[in-house]
Formats: C-alpha cells, structure tokens, sequence
C-alpha cells in the first residue's frame, strides 16, 4: 500500500510491473540484465480513486494513457532495477497528486463604474492626439 495524497492510498496489486532490457547507460549490463521498467496503472477501474481524479488523471496522462484507460510509464534512466521502479512509481504518484487538486473555478466579474471611465478618457485622449495628427491646413 503506497501514500499518495493523505486520502488517496495506491494498493500494490493496482499497479502491475514489467521488466524489459534497456537502453540506456550501463555498458555490457545492458546486455545482460533486465534494467527497465514498465510500469502499468489501470485508471479507469482503479476504486482507489475518486471519478473526478481519475478523469484528471487520465486527461494529464496524455500520450502515456492506452485506449482501455491504462497509463503506461517506462522508466530507463538509470543503471539499476530498483531506482528505475521508484523512478516510476514516483512519476505516477506525481501525476496523481497533479490530478487530486481541484481546479479553482472563475467567477465572472463586472468592471466597475471607475475603471470604464478610466478606459473611456484614454480612448478620448488618444483619439485627440491621432486627430492633430492631420495635414495642416493653411487658410489664406
């Protein structure tokens, strides 16, 4: 059972692990042993999230996200087994606590009376001078 947010725990049978060769550094290790990891979390059906996280969740996954609501994560940066599987357990708990804030929602407001009359004197001022800038008329 993992943390994530203080209402939100991520059982361990949720998330489902796969390790694959990779490529990045580590030599002849590369070679040999199977460093990377594939990372896989079912957000559509997972009951540890609430429907309005995992929809944000699902929306921030972006490219990571599958057709059936899976978010895939690779992680290969480093040399060893273990610190490409908190890489990525990490990079999906980000995600997570991304998605558990709730976005604040705009009120619509109205200018006030002071400010349309501050608008309104500048667009006259400016109007004065653009119209001096005329050719200048000679009556003889």
């Amino acid at each position: 059972m993992a943390r994530v947010t203080d209402s939100i725990d991520i059982d361990d049978s949720d998330l489902q692990e796969s390790f694959v060769r990779s490529s990045g550094p580590g030599g002849q290790n590369v070679n040999k042993v199977a460093t990377a990891v594939q990372l896989r979390f079912n957000a559509r059906e997972s009951r540890a999230l609430p429907n309005d996280v995992a929809i944000r969740l699902m929306r921030i996954a972006g490219s990571k996200l599958t057709k059936d609501g899976v978010i895939v994560i690779i992680a290969q940066q480093h040399r060893s087994l273990e610190r490409n599987r908190d890489d990525a357990r990490q990079r999906l708990f980000d995600m997570i606590r991304q998605a558990a804030v709730r976005p604040t929602i705009r009120k619509a407001t109205k200018p006030t009376k002071a400010s349309k009359t501050r608008r309104l004197e500048g667009k006259k001022r400016r109007s004065d001078v653009k119209a001096r800038r005329g050719s200048a008329r000679y009556d003889d």
